[in-house]
């Protein structure tokens, strides 16, 4: 009897856990979708309608170059530096400075 109720509580406590670990995963999974959806309302401020289909096409491509690009961006309309909307023309000469900054690889034959 004494070993069924300490089986029952064992299982009881297990249950409990896993409860608590997916309400945890639930309230990750929304935290995530406010933020996206933040995000995006700030992209859909200071980004065009052209130079939003081009950075999706980059996402589409590169997520995390996307990303990166998508972070600079509210950084900037935070911090009060954009003060109109980005066009696409104006989106592509960031970008050019951007990967202009990397790195170049040379290989040199000895």
């Amino acid at each position: 009897m004494q070993q069924d109720e300490e089986i029952e509580q064992m299982r009881q406590r297990k249950i409990m856990e896993m409860q608590a670990k997916l309400q945890e995963q639930q309230r990750q999974a929304e935290l995530r979708r406010q933020l996206d959806s933040q995000k995006r309302a700030i992209l859909h401020e200071i980004l065009t309608p052209e130079a939003r289909g081009r950075l999706a096409n980059i996402k589409a491509a590169k997520p995390q170059f996307a990303e990166q690009i998508e972070l600079q961006l509210i950084q900037l309309a935070q911090a009060g530096r954009i003060t109109s909307q980005i066009t696409d023309a104006q989106l592509r000469e960031i970008l050019n400075r951007l990967v202009s900054r990397k790195r170049e690889t040379k290989i040199r034959r000895l």
